[in-house]
């Protein structure tokens, strides 16, 4: 007989495939934006690239809003489908 506790929590599949989707979407924009700052970084290096580092730089910023809007979204999500599971 199993008991239940605090610590159990089936929320089904849904979720699990939901989260991960988020996941997968935060750290592709991760990537982005270290590939951005790398880049820009490096353009930084020739005078005649500056600006064109600089709007990497302004992109790369931007992206960095995105990021805790994905997780904010995430957590919406998986928490509107998370009751509907639950039995």
């Amino acid at each position: 007989m199993k008991q239940d506790s605090e610590w159990d929590l089936d929320i089904g599949q849904e979720h699990f495939v939901v989260q991960r989707r988020y996941e997968a979407l935060g750290a592709f924009n991760d990537v982005l934006i270290a590939v951005w700052f790398l880049i820009g970084s490096f353009f930084f290096l020739n005078d005649s690239l500056v600006e064109s580092g600089t709007w990497l730089f302004i992109v790369g910023s931007a992206q960095l809003i995105i990021k805790p809007l994905i997780k904010l979204t995430s957590l919406i999500h998986v928490g509107r489908i998370a009751p509907t599971n639950n039995h």
